[in-house]
């Protein structure tokens, strides 16, 4: 007899204010600089699209992105360290992309550390590229370090 073992539900959906500490939870534990509880209140306050993703009732991830004239900017794409390597982190992307094309964006745009190959493999994966590079954009334990400025084209209106 085979066994199949049910995926854990998840579901995709608008992130809320009482959200807040689970996500500034998973941004401490995901970064070594991370955004405070702050920051992400004030996101939402501005009324950039904030998601969560949940899995049976817990946050396993979270993406912020802030749309204006054509274009969007993912601000935060993060999953919990605990739930990794799941898909979490491509299903959170759609979700930002999709939201994005609803919107109208015509190119949406990154910023990513260099050294994190996974997230730089996720993007290419989507369709990114590198565009630019910004000097000592991040803190770092030892300096700064720079960023990589990803970007991907969405719709185009010149037919």
């Amino acid at each position: 007899m085979i066994r199949s073992i049910a995926e854990p539900s998840s579901r995709i959906r608008a992130m809320a204010h009482d959200d807040l500490s689970m996500v500034s939870d998973i941004e401490r534990r995901s970064y070594e600089f991370p955004w405070s509880h702050g920051v992400f209140r004030d996101c939402l306050l501005a009324g950039y699209h904030c998601v969560v993703l949940e899995r049976d009732g817990r946050i396993a991830g979270y993406g912020i992105l802030s749309v204006a004239a054509g274009e969007a900017h993912i601000l935060n794409l993060c999953v919990d360290p605990n739930y990794r390597s799941l898909g979490y982190g491509e299903r959170l992307l759609d979700a930002i992309l999709l939201q994005a094309r609803s919107a109208k964006v015509r190119e949406i745009f990154l910023e990513v550390r260099p050294s994190n190959v996974t997230a730089l493999a996720l993007y290419r994966k989507k369709g990114f590229h590198k565009v630019a590079r910004r000097p000592a954009y991040y803190q770092a334990t030892e300096g700064r370090e720079d960023a990589a400025v990803l970007a991907k084209k969405l719709i185009s209106y010149d037919r």
